[in-house]
C-alpha cells in the first residue's frame, strides 16, 4: 500500500513538473524559448551567450525576420526558409520550429553555437 501511495505521489509530481514546463514554454518569448531549447542540448553558459549573440545579430530573435536581399528567413535566417519544414510545416510562424531547426543546423555544421558565432564573426555569415 505504501509503495502505491509513493508511486502515485511521484507520478503526480512528475505530471505537475511537465505541466509547469509546458506552461513556461507556451508563454516564453522567442529568446526565452531559445534559451530553454538550447539548455536541453547542453548549450548553457558561454554556448548560450554565443547563440544569443548570433541570433540577436541575425534576426533580433524575430520569427518573421526576412532578409530582403537573400530571402533568408526567421530567427536562424534559414536560406531558403523552407528548409525549416524538415522540422515542422509551421516553420513560417512557430519560433520553436525555427529554433529547433537552427540548433540542428548549428550542431551539424559547426558543432556548437560558439563555433557558429566564431565563423560568423570572421566571415559575416554562418
Amino acid at each position: 500500500m505504501l509503495e502505491s501511495v509513493k508511486a502515485a505521489r511521484t507520478g503526480a509530481v512528475e505530471q505537475a513538473t511537465r505541466d509547469s514546463e509546458r506552461a513556461q514554454i507556451a508563454t516564453a518569448s522567442p529568446r526565452e524559448l531559445g534559451q530553454i531549447l538550447a539548455a536541453e542540448r547542453g548549450f548553457t553558459g558561454d554556448q548560450w551567450s554565443c547563440l544569443d549573440s548570433l541570433w540577436q545579430r541575425e534576426s533580433n530573435w524575430n520569427p518573421n525576420a526576412e532578409n530582403p536581399s537573400s530571402g533568408a528567413y526567421g530567427i536562424p535566417q534559414s536560406l531558403p526558409g523552407s528548409k525549416m519544414a524538415t522540422v515542422a510545416a509551421d516553420w513560417r510562424t512557430n519560433p520553436a520550429t525555427q529554433i529547433t531547426w537552427g540548433l540542428n543546423y548549428i550542431t551539424d555544421r559547426y558543432g556548437t553555437p560558439c563555433g557558429a558565432w566564431g565563423h560568423s564573426q570572421s566571415v559575416g555569415w554562418y
